[in-house]
């Protein structure tokens, strides 16, 4: 699904957790965006974010929001289109929920990403 940018910033620009503001400064700073074809069960994200979320903490992370989204998700109830925003520095991604037809940030959710040594070669 094309969701425009603009659109996009308009979404998350209604939310003032702190996820969504990071991820509107990401995506206002030109950062690379994509939204998923297509929508699938509330519950199916929702199963899959709390076992990553749990994963995480295993491993000293803390998402920004994550939890919250989980949350969010299962009392939307409805199919959710997930997205992603990657700044160009590869140093956080933020996950976004929709709603169904794209109209609505149902959550938001984001980390930072373990640094990656370049090859000297």
């Amino acid at each position: 699904m094309t969701v425009e940018r603009h659109v996009l910033e308009s979404l998350l620009a209604g939310d003032d957790e702190e996820a969504s503001v990071i991820a509107l400064a990401t995506l206002r700073s030109g950062a690379n965006y994509w939204v998923a074809d297509r929508a699938q069960p509330a519950g199916v994200h929702a199963g899959v974010f709390d076992r990553r979320l749990r994963r995480m903490r295993m491993h000293g992370l803390e998402p920004l929001g994550l939890e919250r989204a989980v949350r969010l998700i299962r009392e939307h109830g409805r199919p959710v289109r997930t997205g992603l925003i990657d700044p160009a520095d590869r140093t956080w991604t933020t996950l976004l929920f929709l709603t169904e037809d794209g109209s609505a940030l149902v959550a938001c959710a984001g980390w930072p990403l373990p640094l990656v040594k370049k090859s000297p070669l």
